[in-house]
């Protein structure tokens, strides 16, 4: 059964199931300890009303049937022992049906989280967890060899992921097409990491540098993928090296990992270790599965690709509500300033020129000047994440930012859980703002002279002094 197995590939499968599962406890993890003040019964968008009103077909979940957050936690915490069980390896050697439906349980529970969880759960890495999740269960394990038509969809979709990167790229910010975006993104981006700064005071040139090796890595080598090998696997190696450098410079939860799961799938591992003489061809049933998704994939197909030739192409769209296939893209357009929401309250009767105010800290976005932004990828802060959306634009904290500083006058403790530091740990201040700061990155002199990593200057008042 030639046509339809590729034994060179029983490596690269197995690197990319027990990376996905190690993505998908981290993600059912970080569902269990956020899910709850952000969109559960008392969240700032309650999941409850959301399934009051948005029917099964266009958020399918397991929670249509009846939602608490106790069931939630039982969700997220099976999620995370059946994704333990599969990154040690539980479902290589049980029978196919088994491991079939091991894989099934974290994608269904996590589409299940994912379709009621709104603005919380709208990053493109979500869907790519579970599209890459859907072709982990047609891949089968050691029982079988891996299938040649699963392993053209994962080129096909590690295709989109940087292609679709780079369109949205080419198409947006005259900065990209400049090679000039970086002069800025290093300091910009959502949530910097560690060495973010480092990166931001590089010269000039070899920013312009970075930004020309990222249009090739994404427009040219993703058309390499579907070459034979050993240009294929060359191409995939590109691909990983470029996304690890995309993690030292930035936090950008698992979209890197997930990335560099479907990479390493590609990657010519057979010159290196030879494959198994005994791959035993699929039975019939798991062949006929295989194809039917296959041939369904590629029909699906059709609306990302529609979008990948739009001049109009649109970053990060799911094209199915099962999430099967799925339009990719970031970073369309670049911030020139940092602007970051502070949380600030005080315990004085009325507020005034004179107060103290005390700051709330974020666990990963910048608000001490003193602090290092610290490495928290492949988790994902969702609160840290939507709080640089909301000093974007005042629309996208609109339906929650209010709310939240609400339940910081009431001493919410789920959503004090979400913080690093609460000024605050005997009881609620009286008042509460939310003020709009300018950062940058200190220059090399101005560490020397203060030790901070950031410098910053008060805008103006998003939302003014406030009391229950």
């Amino acid at each position: 059964m030639e046509w339809f197995t590729a034994p060179d590939a029983w490596l690269g499968r197995l690197v990319f199931q027990r990376g996905l599962a190690a993505v998908y406890l981290i993600a059912f993890l970080n569902a269990a300890l956020q899910f709850r003040p952000l969109a559960g019964e008392r969240g700032l968008t309650p999941a409850p009303a959301l399934l009051r009103r948005v029917p099964f077909r266009r958020a399918p979940s397991l929670f249509h049937l009846r939602y608490s957050d106790r069931l939630l936690g039982v969700v997220a915490r099976g999620g995370v022992a059946v994704s333990a069980l599969l990154l040690v390896g539980a479902a290589d050697r049980a029978p196919l049906w088994l491991f079939t439906v091991l894989w099934i349980v974290p994608w269904a529970l996590y589409l299940s989280i994912v379709s009621i969880g709104q603005s919380w759960y709208s990053f493109g890495w979500e869907s790519l967890l579970l599209e890459a999740g859907a072709l982990a269960v047609l891949l089968g394990n050691e029982r079988v060899s891996p299938p040649l038509p699963v392993m053209v969809l994962i080129a096909w979709l590690l295709f989109r992921v940087e292609f679709g990167a780079g369109l949205i790229k080419w198409r947006g910010d005259h900065c990209w097409r400049e090679l000039t975006c970086l002069y800025h993104h290093h300091e910009t981006q959502p949530l910097p990491g560690p060495l973010s700064r480092w990166f931001h005071l590089l010269p000039r040139p070899l920013h312009r540098l970075e930004v020309l090796a990222n249009h090739v890595t994404q427009l040219f080598v993703p058309f390499l993928l579907f070459l034979p090998q050993p240009v294929s696997g060359a191409a995939a190696s590109i691909v990983v090296v470029t996304q690890l450098w995309l993690v030292l410079s930035g936090n950008f939860a698992w979209l890197n990992w997930v990335t560099v799961a479907l990479a390493l799938a590609l990657v010519d591992w057979s010159r290196f270790v030879a494959p198994p003489a005994d791959q035993p061809d699929p039975p019939l049933w798991f062949l006929v599965g295989v194809l039917v998704m296959t041939g369904w994939i590629l029909v699906l197909s059709r609306h990302p690709v529609r979008n990948l030739l739009s001049r109009r192409q649109r970053m990060n769209v799911s094209h199915h509500p099962l999430r099967l296939v799925n339009s990719y893209g970031a970073f369309g357009s670049v911030s020139r300033v940092r602007q970051e929401i502070e949380i600030e309250g005080t315990d004085e009767p009325l507020p005034g020129p004179d107060t103290v105010w005390h700051a709330y800290g974020f666990r990963g976005k910048p608000g001490d000047v003193r602090r290092r932004s610290p490495q928290v990828a492949p988790y994902h802060l969702r609160l840290d994440w939507m709080m640089w959306f909301a000093a974007l634009s005042p629309a996208y904290g609109r339906p929650w930012l209010p709310l939240l500083i609400e339940r910081l006058l009431e001493g919410d403790r789920a959503l004090l859980r979400l913080l690093r530091h609460n000024p605050f740990p005997d009881r609620p201040p009286r008042w509460i703002r939310a003020r709009v700061y300018r950062y940058r990155f200190t220059t090399r002199a101005e560490h020397r002279t203060t030790g901070d990593h950031w410098y910053r200057e008060a805008l103006r008042d998003r939302i003014p002094p406030t009391t229950l």
